[in-house]
């Protein structure tokens, strides 16, 4: 891990973005409350959370951080969610990657809990949207 110990403590917020694709017929069954495992996007929300509270355990080099706030929102389309993990920490690095991984594990636990009913589903488009905070400056992606 490099030293951030000379590093100033700063908030620092970042969000990230993804999407799984999968039927008509199983987003209508999301809608519907009708997944056999129970409420697909509740659980994938709890997944996300935690995810961000254990990323510096599953990406070596990731530094724990103060985390003080995270929000995971869905956007239900026509075949497609849509997964925005918004992290904040006051810390001496960035949150970058625990956004990252909560939008990453929360497409995972859509998948998990609804590939009884659709195996044709699809985890795309995984992505840093804007970040602040830190040395290195602001970044905001402009979306397609």
């Amino acid at each position: 891990m490099i030293d951030v110990g000379d590093k100033k403590i700063t908030k620092r917020e970042a969000v990230a973005r993804g999407e799984i694709i999968l039927s008509l017929e199983t987003i209508e069954l999301i809608r519907q409350g009708k997944i056999p495992k129970g409420d697909v996007l509740e659980c994938a929300r709890i997944a996300a959370v935690l995810a961000v509270k254990r990323t510096p355990e599953l990406i070596p080099m990731c530094h724990p951080l103060r985390i003080t706030h995270s929000k995971i929102d869905f956007d239900l389309g026509k075949n497609e969610i849509e997964i925005e993990a918004k992290v904040v920490a006051v810390d001496r690095t960035g949150v970058e990657m625990e956004a990252l991984t909560a939008v990453t594990v929360a497409a995972l636990t859509i998948y998990d809990m609804c590939k009884g009913v659709d195996k044709t589903m699809q985890i795309s488009y995984i992505r840093l949207i804007k970040k602040s905070g830190g040395r290195s400056g602001d970044f905001f992606r402009k979306e397609r």
